[in-house]
């Protein structure tokens, strides 16, 4: 009998601690970016540049790498739940970007979105396929480095059906990566004197997260910051469309090779898209509010901490080795032509097109 009901307890307990294990992270996360919120780090780089994400990351992957070493990553596994607190975040995250605000006055961000997100997606689709990635990796990657990074990172393995080890890895390779163009991209800015908007418009079309983006402007200039959050936000509200677009031409490849149904197609297509654009378009008419200082944004914010430390507390590093060179060698070589293409396409569009006056 009561060996019975330790067996019964055992899964709940497992679930229970690795979600108060998540949270405990989560809070020490929240705690060490405000800690760190008011220093100036070195380079003149202001401490609030590094946000929640990168603690929560690093802390999962520390704490994975403990779990590891004394056996108890698989007790917790269970109560470690990344696609759940994402999927929340990223609805959540709708209900702060207006639609027709993007749509009526940033026609530049929009055009730019345009450019760089076909441009880029299709190249590393391309090179990926040449190199021989698998197809579902090929489609996560691609939209991680063209839309918006860990979000669409997110929203296309919902579309595809990606293992939890692919979406993992790419967002792995997006922080690592972003962290330090946060830093590098306003310093190539300044030694090319770039104009304010031409620097926040290339600042968001090619860091690939969000808080990356928004540091990568605070140290370079406001009107930098400012620039550079609307092209991200633009970027952002595309996800939607991105995921959609994935589901259908995955439904259309099916197992069977017959033309998918309806149902295949709702069956694949992630949810929480919808929840996403719903959002959204509350917010546009104003039925809520999800801006700075709400306590909509506070949840958000919370529900990507928990996601973050997630996904370092999954992380495999088995499946990192054993995925080789490639996948590094295709996410590397194609931030190198988002790079340069962002700074021509902002060059061309907010310096010349379509500029903002200082």
């Amino acid at each position: 009998m009561n060996t019975k009901n330790s067996c019964s307890i055992l899964p709940i307990l497992r679930v229970i601690s690795g979600l108060v294990l998540t949270l405990a992270l989560g809070i020490l996360a929240w705690w060490l970016s405000k800690k760190v919120y008011a220093l100036e780090l070195p380079l003149n780089i202001p401490g609030k540049v590094l946000e929640y994400p990168i603690w929560a990351v690093l802390l999962g992957i520390g704490a994975n790498l403990l779990l590891r070493l004394f056996g108890g990553r698989e007790f917790i596994r269970p109560g470690v739940r990344t696609e759940f607190f994402l999927k929340i975040g990223l609805v959540l995250m709708g209900a702060g970007i207006n639609l027709q605000l993007l749509v009526t006055t940033a026609g530049g961000a929009i055009l730019q979105a345009l450019i760089m997100i076909t441009s880029v997606f299709f190249f590393t689709f391309w090179l990926a396929t040449r190199l021989g990635l698998d197809e579902k990796l090929r489609a996560v990657m691609s939209t991680a480095l063209a839309v918006c990074g860990v979000s669409a990172a997110i929203a296309a393995a919902g579309s595809v059906q990606a293992k939890k080890e692919q979406v993992t890895y790419v967002v792995t390779l997006v922080i690592l990566v972003a962290m330090p163009m946060m830093v590098i991209a306003p310093l190539i800015g300044e030694s090319l004197h770039l104009p304010d908007a031409v620097a926040g418009a290339w600042f968001g079309g090619n860091i690939d997260t969000t808080a990356a983006v928004i540091g990568a402007g605070t140290i370079y200039s406001e009107g930098a910051q400012k620039v550079a959050t609307i092209v991200k936000s633009t970027q952002n509200a595309l996800i939607g469309v991105i995921a959609f677009l994935l589901a259908l031409y995955f439904a259309s490849r099916a197992e069977s090779g017959k033309r998918p149904s309806l149902r295949i197609i709702w069956e694949r297509f992630p949810k929480f898209v919808l929840g996403f654009v719903l959002a959204s378009i509350l917010y546009s008419v104003g039925w809520i509010d999800g801006g700075k200082g709400t306590a909509i944004e506070a949840l958000k914010n919370w529900a990507f901490t928990l996601a973050f430390v997630s996904m370092g507390l999954e992380f495999a590093f088995g499946e990192l080795k054993s995925m080789g060179w490639k996948p590094v060698a295709v996410f590397l070589i194609a931030t190198l032509f988002n790079t340069l293409l962002a700074l021509g396409v902002a060059w061309a569009i907010f310096g010349y097109l379509l500029p903002i006056a200082p």
